[in-house]
C-alpha cells in the first residue's frame, strides 16, 4: 500500500463505487502479514516513500521465494540484500523477472514507480577496489529509491591524486557515501574537500590491526572533517538509504 494506492480507494469509497466492507477488508492487511517465518510489512512505502527490504544472509531459498510470492500479491517493490550467487539462482528460476546485481549481491523486484526522486547525485567514492561490494550495495539501494547516483572507485588516500582528479564531481554531488577500509581516512578526506553531506561506511577489508573493520570505524567516528555520518561496518545498505534520505531534503 502506498500514497496512490490508499488515495484511490479512498476515492472509490467516497464515490461509491467500493463499499466500506470492501474497503476494510483491502486494509485489514496493514501493517504487517504474518507468514510465520517472517512478517512483511505492507504499508513500508506509505510511511517512508521506499520499498519493503528484506535482509537474505542466512534466510534460505525457499524463504526469500515465498517472500517475494507475497509482496508480489500486494503490488509492492522489494529489495532483498546480502543473496549469495548459488541462493540467488535458485529464487531466479522461480522468479525470473528480479533483477540480480552481482557486485552488490542484492536482487530487486521492481513492480512500481518510486513517487519522491531524490534532488540530486549520490556520488559514491571508494578507496579501494576491495571495497566495491560494499559501495555496489549503497549505489544500489540509492539506485531502486529513486535516485541517480554515480560512482568513483579506488581513489584512496594512498594516492590522493588519484581523488583530487575528480575535485569537480565531488563538488557537483549533492551526497556524498564514501566507502574505506584499511585505516579509514577518505571519508575525512572528501568531507574536507566538499560542503555536502559524507556518509562514511567502513569496510572489514584490511590487515590484522585493521580488526575487521574496527579500526577504520572508530577512525571515521573520530573525523575531525565537518558533516561525516558513520554507519556500521560494511553497511552498504544503511549507507545508501541514509543517502536517499538527505538527498530528498
Amino acid at each position: 500500500m502506498d500514497r496512490g494506492a490508499l488515495k484511490r480507494l479512498l476515492d472509490e469509497v467516497r464515490s461509491g463505487s467500493l463499499s466500506v466492507g470492501k474497503a476494510l477488508e483491502q486494509l485489514r492487511k496493514l501493517p504487517f502479514q504474518d507468514m510465520g517465518f517472517v512478517k512483511i510489512d505492507t504499508h513500508r512505502h506509505l510511511l517512508k516513500g521506499f520499498p519493503e527490504v528484506v535482509l537474505g544472509q542466512e534466510k534460505t531459498a525457499r524463504q526469500i521465494i515465498e517472500i517475494v510470492k507475497q509482496v508480489r500479491k500486494n503490488g509492492n517493490n522489494l529489495l532483498i540484500t546480502r543473496v549469495d550467487a548459488g541462493k540467488a539462482a535458485s529464487v531466479l528460476r522461480v522468479h525470473r523477472d528480479l533483477r540480480r546485481h552481482a557486485a552488490s549481491r542484492t536482487l530487486y523486484l521492481h513492480l512500481k514507480e518510486i513517487e519522491d526522486k531524490g534532488r540530486g547525485t549520490i556520488l559514491v567514492v571508494t578507496a579501494g577496489t576491495s571495497d566495491i561490494p560494499v559501495a555496489e550495495e549503497a549505489a544500489v539501494t540509492a539506485e531502486v529509491m529513486g535516485n541517480e547516483v554515480e560512482r568513483i572507485y579506488d581513489v584512496g588516500v594512498a594516492g590522493l591524486h588519484r581523488l583530487l582528479a575528480h575535485h569537480d564531481r565531488l563538488l557537483q554531488a549533492r551526497v556524498l557515501v564514501v566507502v574505506a577500509g584499511m585505516e579509514g581516512a577518505l571519508p575525512s578526506v572528501v568531507s574536507g574537500l566538499v560542503d555536502r553531506p559524507v556518509v562514511a561506511v567502513p569496510t572489514s577489508v584490511g590487515y590484522g590491526a585493521s580488526f575487521g573493520g574496527v579500526t577504520a570505524l572508530l577512525a571515521m567516528l573520530n573525523s575531525c572533517a565537518s558533516g561525516v555520518t558513520v554507519v556500521n561496518i560494511d553497511n552498504g545498505f544503511g549507507a545508501g538509504y541514509a543517502a536517499s534520505l538527505m538527498n530528498r531534503v
